[in-house]
């Protein structure tokens, strides 16, 4: 007998052998798709990108740190061991922003080594996309307990540093030259489409300082708030704990002749633009069956996500098709949606998306607590304040079902995420992972 025969003859008797007792069935090996929930979020309070902002002498990561450590505290039922990965957005990944963000800062914010980190870069939806590429990773059950957010000091990283364009992009007319100047393809939007003018522009841009006023007062901004101590060598130590951004009172008199600083006789100016802008966010997801295992609230479920890409010159348009992908996924209508924050990072674009689905300019849904022509945008971290934003108007309003985050994003992209609300009367609830493997082993 030679050594194939034996060979043969062994793979012949382990065919007809019972499998081992260790061998996972075929339920076990296949993966249920898991209900992610939003558990909790937070933000810094927003700060002005100037030498004399209260972030000028405070790094960056720093201000990650200081958001995670109390997005943390304020879920002490969440063991930290349990958290599987650390997300974090920068757009500008360098100097205090550099360093694989996810991982340094969960480093320096004291979680156990044993939670990996990554850092991301969407432009300004960094953290929107921080959160859905983590969502997506819990919902085939690879992690349980994700933390995801996003930072950005534009004080110390202007928009575009370090940058070097490939000339292609304008030699050989693959973009229009204006693609590369945001507020450049705000003007465009306005060119595009000419009854979005000025006029309606500041009206929008003087309604959000209102409603951010409103907000306020109510309580609703320093809710979410992370108290930030800050240094300055002139000053010395003090305690950040308020957006120093807003300017109360604005009035469409006030802003309708300051300058067009991307085109004389332009239509985009600072009154209806949102300014540059220091901050960070974060948040905690997890498993729908996980959040009930641990104790955590779910006070938003995922529903579905998507991005879109538009002409880079006009990409303040990208919220558009990223919201039409996403509701078609999800099943549902514009006409489902309940609560809408969209990013204003510029009045224009904010219309360009309502007048699309046939929203007034003034409806009620929209951005309840102002945006941020108002509080502002620190880039990557945004997407991030909009979800928190939405979870607590879901608190405030049982009575709606389904909200949606979305925002444009540099070089001719939006991107949106629709959310349920748990407070609604006809919630679908969060189905557990086993509950799902049983029903598909009962088919």
């Amino acid at each position: 007998m030679t050594v194939a025969d034996t060979v043969a003859g062994e793979r012949a008797d382990r065919a007809h052998d019972p499998a081992p007792s260790h061998a996972p069935t075929q339920a076990a090996r296949r993966r249920a798709v898991r209900d992610v929930v939003f558990v909790e979020g937070v933000r810094s309070p927003f700060g002005k990108a100037r030498p004399d902002g209260i972030y000028a002498e405070t790094r960056a990561d720093d201000l990650a740190v200081k958001t995670v450590r109390e997005l943390l505290r304020r879920r002490p039922e969440l063991p930290v061991e349990r958290v599987d990965e650390l997300a974090l957005a920068a757009t500008t990944q360098t100097g205090d922003q550099g360093l694989t963000l996810g991982r340094s800062v969960a480093v320096l914010a004291g979680l156990p080594k044993s939670v990996p980190g990554f850092a991301i870069d969407r432009m300004c939806a960094g953290a929107m996309t921080a959160v859905t590429t983590t969502a997506a990773n819990v919902a085939v059950g690879a992690q349980d307990v994700v933390v995801a957010g996003g930072v950005e000091h534009m004080g110390h990283h202007p928009m575009g540093e370090g940058s070097d364009p490939n000339p292609r992009f304008v030699a050989e007319k693959l973009v229009d030259s204006s693609a590369l100047v945001m507020g450049a393809t705000a003007e465009n939007l306005h060119d595009r489409y000419p009854h979005l003018t000025k006029e309606r522009a500041d009206a929008y841009a003087v309604a959000s300082q209102a409603k951010y006023a409103k907000a306020l007062a109510n309580g609703d901004i320093a809710a979410d708030l992370v108290p930030i101590a800050t240094r300055s060598t002139a000053l010395g130590w003090g305690l950040a704990t308020a957006d120093e951004l807003p300017r109360p009172g604005t009035t469409v008199d006030a802003i309708r002749d300051l300058k067009t600083p991307f085109r004389p006789g332009g239509k985009v100016t600072a009154g209806n633009a949102s300014p540059l802008t220091d901050g960070a966010t974060a948040c905690l997801l997890a498993a729908g069956d996980v959040a009930d295992e641990l104790g955590l609230p779910a006070r938003m479920r995922l529903v579905s996500y998507a991005y879109a890409g538009v002409d880079p010159e006009v990409m303040g348009y990208g919220p558009v098709p990223a919201t039409e992908r996403a509701l078609a996924s999800a099943g549902l209508t514009i006409d489902d949606i309940g609560l809408f924050e969209i990013n204003e990072a510029f009045a224009v674009q904010v219309l360009a998306f309502t007048d699309h689905f046939g929203l007034a300019d003034d409806d009620e849904r929209v951005n309840q607590y102002g945006g941020a022509i108002a509080m502002g945008h620190p880039l990557a971290s945004s997407g991030v304040r909009l979800m928190t934003q939405l979870a607590r108007q879901f608190e405030q309003h049982p009575e709606v079902r389904y909200g949606l985050t979305t925002m444009c994003v540099g070089l001719g992209m939006g991107g949106t995420v629709i959310w349920e609300n748990p407070h609604h009367a006809d919630y679908s609830g969060h189905t557990s992972a086993a509950t799902t493997v049983e029903h598909e082993g009962d088919r």
